[in-house]
């Protein structure tokens, strides 16, 4: 006999197990006659005199615990323990929405060793949860992908991470042979089917042979997809997976497929235990199966949302061998499969990057978009030659790529930092007209890429500066934070920056959960912000707190000091009546000494700011007069000071740069020249003539160009330079008694073009903002800008120090 008590508890559902719905409809005719929606599962256990009879309401799931009766357990000694929902279920990347499956519940069967063993299950009954899951999918539309009418906001914003990237499978009927197809048709199969299937289960599961195993899985997937939930939580399916494992040995390739295609098809949590067994089954498979199977596998995996390391890692192996035989679908489909899954040996990138160029021309416009999708998630670098090529195929017909094929090349164009200047101006074209139509998420990495490469297309900015305000509601802490940091970056104000920056900068409060979260998209925004001059002072006042800063160093897996110092000491110096929380000593001495040991690596790598170092202390009179180091630390780089009297002569302020047993020395004598009008008449028309043509003969080989005053690039003879600033001396370091306060602080830069937009003479945020800043302490900025600079390295040494010359004496006037 078997007697199970329920009692009801306060919230969430635990209930019997639900195979009796299932099995014993000759008990319950009334079973097959009712609906999804009403359903109500009634357990009839036959024992005794009274019947009780437990009824579960799917769509009001109360909270029930099952004890088990050491009665009980004698009818159902013969199945195993089968933990349902152990673990958490598969989890869209984006959005919880968007889950593929829903928790199922934990279901322990009783045994002869523990008669009293609770039965329990967990959270609520899968019906409900399952069916809105369902109909949510069912609405979604893909952001960015081929589609009839998309109407209404949320459409727009709706984003199918698992479905989008997989729109390019229904562009060739070869992808069917290697990918799993939800839409496939099958002869379905009736409730009562599935319940006859079911008892079989039950009655002869010690005799079922591995070919049944496996027909009784595909047939049970083609249940009614209401009736999924209620299949998963029987107990007799639950032996049937056990006799899965116990078989798995015995099933050859077709079969472990089949069996996990049902596993997809049911909505198996990808977390469960079982799945292990079979995924080392498929490890051991490995080597004697094709490539179709192979990618098919892979695909299911996919699509039951289940890392399996252990199986690329064998998959990857096998492929080094085979590569070559990779058809054209084949490879697209891998590379989708390489970036969902995270992870690709370069070895074997570099191999599909040759066969990329070998399908180049078969290629179509969606496919280029999986193929930058693929790499970029797995962090795969693709050549210079290939983005380009993979530019002229999406420029040749831009106006047929989807939205979403063309955020993804973006991407990898970001990725790579490879300017290609006919895509980007086609894309200057299509853009404005798109953006209203894309969702925030792919408006957001358009914006991201024109920043990363430094493209100011105003029309494209115009466009996203109008678009967003009215659905800012939409972004996520993200989206805010790289929008921001993107106009901040490319230093542009549109039209309605008012309107554009209130209705960000009003959102971030709302997103502090997931700024919590995240903190460093947090200080993103703000950096952003305050390379356009906007400071929200409530905000960095959280944000500098001992709290927040906390959290950034142990939450974030970047490296965030240096963002806090930046926002630090920007505040420090644009923001005087601020007076809320600021760094403490030591992470500012942290952030001055990491930005400082970056900033000199870098310059002291580059010839052309050596020689522009070398020649200014010979020109000054030695390095006393001229010092390298971070006047704003803050801003990640580095200057040469110089500051000058209110005689214009330079002051030797850099003590660290002069010997001491040399300080005695300098004091008595003065050392350096003047420049006179004499002087100056024997360097340009006498030896310097001669001197000049045999350094220009060794340097490059070639006759040098006559230098007349009229070629010196300073806008004058160095003759009227001298006649301006008078037989001034270059050098000689005065005593300490006699050094003046320096009536100007030259801050003197050598720029590249990466601290400008793409083409032009437009400078980025942070440098601009580091100028901004140098003005506000007092100083004179002075460019040594690299359209100048650079073309000059191969001139004279005189026209150098023309050059110089001119920069520090007359452009400081």
């Amino acid at each position: 006999m078997a007697l199970v008590i329920c009692r009801r508890f306060p919230g969430s559902f635990c209930g019997t197990p639900s195979c009796p719905a299932l099995i014993k409809n000759h008990i319950n005719k009334k079973l097959l006659d009712q609906t999804c929606e009403d359903c109500v599962l009634t357990a009839k256990m036959i024992g005794t005199d009274t019947r009780m009879a437990a009824t579960l309401k799917l769509l009001k799931p109360l909270r029930y615990r099952a004890f088990c009766s050491p009665f009980a357990c004698s009818a159902t000694q013969s199945v195993v323990s089968w933990n349902v929902g152990s673990c958490t279920w598969h989890k869209r990347q984006d959005s919880p929405e968007n889950s593929l499956c829903h928790p199922l519940r934990k279901v322990n069967m009783c045994s002869t060793s523990a008669s009293w063993r609770s039965l329990t299950t967990s959270r609520t009954l899968p019906g409900l949860e399952f069916s809105r899951a369902s109909a949510s999918k069912a609405s979604t539309l893909k952001l960015g992908s081929p589609r009839a009418g998309r109407v209404g906001e949320e459409d727009i914003e709706t984003f199918d991470s698992f479905e989008d990237p997989r729109i390019f499978l229904q562009l060739r009927p070869e992808y069917q042979l290697h990918s799993y197809n939800r839409s496939e048709t099958c002869q379905p199969l009736s409730v009562s089917e599935g319940e006859l299937i079911l008892s079989k289960v039950t009655i002869y599961q010690d005799n079922l042979q591995p070919q049944i195993i496996v027909d009784y899985f595909c047939k049970l997937s083609s249940l009614p997809a209401e009736q999924h939930p209620v299949l998963l939580s029987s107990a007799s399916f639950a032996v049937l997976c056990q006799l899965s494992v116990k078989n798995v040995q015995l099933f050859d390739v077709p079969d472990l497929i089949s069996i996990l295609k049902a596993f997809v098809t049911l909505g198996i949590p990808h977390s469960h235990s079982m799945l292990d067994v079979f995924e080392t089954r498929f490890c051991h498979k490995v080597w004697e199966m094709s490539l179709d199977q192979l990618l098919l596998v892979a695909d299911l995996w996919r699509n039951l949302g289940r890392r399996v390391p252990r199986f690329f890692k064998i998959f990857f192996s096998y492929l080094n061998l085979h590569w070559k035989d990779l058809s054209l679908t084949q490879l697209i489909h891998l590379i989708y499969i390489i970036g969902e899954s995270r992870q690709a040996p370069q070895e074997l990138m570099q191999k599909l990057e040759s066969l990329i160029l070998k399908y180049i021309d078969l290629i179509n416009l969606e496919e280029v978009g999986t193929i930058c999708l693929g790499f970029f998630k797995s962090s795969s670098s693709l050549s210079e030659f290939v983005m380009r090529k993979i530019g002229d195929i999406a420029c040749a017909d831009m106006q047929h790529l989807s939205s979403y094929a063309l955020v993804n090349i973006l991407k990898m164009f970001r990725f790579t930092h490879v300017d290609h200047v006919n895509f980007m101006k086609q894309f200057g074209q299509i853009a404005p007209q798109r953006i209203p139509s894309l969702g925030v998420q792919g408006v957001m990495h358009l914006t991201l890429a024109c920043s990363a490469l430094r493209i100011l297309d105003e029309g494209v900015m115009n466009a996203v500066a109008a678009s967003l305000p009215p659905r800012v509601a939409h972004c996520r802490s993200k989206d805010v934070a790289k929008i921001l940091w993107s106009f901040g970056t490319l230093n542009y104000k549109p039209p309605n920056t008012e309107e554009f920056y209130s209705s960000l900068i009003d959102e971030i409060p709302r997103k502090m959960p997931e700024f919590n979260r995240y903190p460093e998209h947090l200080l993103t925004c703000l950096l952003g912000l305050a390379f356009s001059e906007y400071f929200p002072t409530e905000l960095i006042d959280f944000a500098l707190s001992p709290g927040f800063v906390r959290l950034a160093q142990e939450r974030s897996k970047f490296e965030v000091t240096k963002e806090l110092y930046t926002l630090d000491g920007t505040v420090g110096i644009e923001c005087p009546d601020y007076r809320g929380n600021r760094l403490s000593s030591d992470l500012q001495q942290e952030g001055s000494e990491m930005l400082w040991n970056l900033a000199k690596k870098d310059m002291s790598a580059k010839p052309e700011f050596l020689e522009a170092l070398f020649l200014l202390q010979t020109m000054l009179g030695g390095p006393q007069y001229i010092k390298h180091h971070m006047i704003l630390p803050h801003t990640r780089s580095s200057d040469l000071e110089v500051q000058l009297d209110v005689n214009m002569k330079p002051l030797p302020f850099n003590r660290e740069a002069t010997p001491i047993e040399d300080v005695a020395q300098l004091r008595l004598k003065h050392v350096g020249i003047s420049l006179t009008d004499d002087l100056m008449s024997q360097l340009l028309q006498g030896r310097a003539r001669g001197h000049s043509q045999r350094e220009t003969e060794s340097d490059t080989g070639q006759q040098p160009m006559k230098l007349e005053a009229a070629s010196i690039p300073v806008g004058g003879s160095f003759c009227n330079m001298a006649d301006r600033l008078g037989a001034m001396e270059m050098a000689g370091p005065c005593p300490p008694a006699s050094v003046q306060a320096p009536k100007l602080k030259l801050a003197i830069q050598l720029t590249n073009k990466n601290q400008y937009c793409y083409g032009s003479r437009h400078l980025l945020g942070l440098h601009n903002m580091k100028r901004r800043q140098l003005n506000q302490l007092g100083y004179r900025v002075v460019e040594l800008s690299h359209w100048d600079w650079l073309p000059l390295l191969r001139r004279t040494r005189l026209e150098k120090l023309a050059f110089l010359h001119e920069k520090v004496f007359t452009s400081a006037l």
